[in-house]
């Protein structure tokens, strides 16, 4: 499974996704940033827009890989897909996430527009509508959005395909942390909290306990938004 994380807009969540919604669920996928110089922070692989050739190269090589395409780049990462005709053929699915923000949601269609225009099919470009508040329906929160799709449908929608803002994507950013693994930690951080004999101490362990109670109410999200994204095999 090859899959493009991308979105012109910034802000949308394209990391999260890449790293904490995909990766995990795909068995033996490489990640690929496409962002910076380096591959700083536990990214994996980095590549510019201008190097699409020597990705689109490495993609023959891989059975399964996430590419998180920075919005510094996608315009490049565009012109070049054009260029090389057929090349959005090596990934079996475009990922867009979006956010209720109106600028990201127009952005949002910028970025559907030009996809469909290379000649992505609509079943291989795949919305995640991400950071929604609680209490908030989908269909509420993205009327502009879907409404433009139900004009043009040229993605695939799925309501059940949703995130929620939760803090502990902040907790973790920047190392490798799995979720999963964060929260089925066996670890009692009540009874080493009770034998802590500092504050600082007792805050520290007090604090990977939120973070793996954040943990374990998260992921099962992101296990109901994989699954709502229906990849074909």
């Amino acid at each position: 499974m090859k899959i493009a994380v991308i979105n012109f807009s910034g802000n949308v969540g394209k990391s999260t996704v890449a790293r904490h919604l995909l990766l995990p669920r795909i068995p033996g996928a490489d990640l690929i940033a496409i962002e910076s110089l380096n591959a700083d922070e536990g990214q994996g692989q980095a590549l510019r827009g201008r190097q699409f050739g020597e990705l689109q190269e490495y993609l023959q090589t891989v059975f399964s890989v996430v590419v998180d395409i920075g919005a510094s780049n996608v315009e490049e990462l565009m012109g070049q897909m054009q260029r090389y005709r057929g090349s959005h053929e090596d990934f079996d699915a475009f990922v867009v996430p979006t956010v209720p923000a109106i600028k990201q949601q127009q952005d949002t269609i910028a970025t559907l527009i030009e996809l469909s225009r290379l000649g992505v099919a609509a079943s291989r470009l795949k919305l995640v509508f991400n950071m929604v508040e609680t209490g908030i329906a989908v269909a509420q929160a993205f009327d502009p959005l879907l409404a433009f799709l139900k004009q043009q449908p040229i993605a695939r929608v799925n309501l059940d395909c949703k995130l929620g803002a939760n803090e502990i994507y902040g907790r973790i950013k920047g190392t490798k942390t799995d979720l999963t693994t964060l929260a089925t930690d066996p670890t009692d951080y009540k009874a080493l909290i009770a034998q802590a004999k500092g504050t600082s101490e007792k805050l520290a362990l007090a604090q990977k306990l939120a973070t793996r109670r954040l943990a374990f109410g998260v992921v099962p999200e992101l296990d109901a938004c994989f699954a709502a994204l229906e990849f074909e095999p």
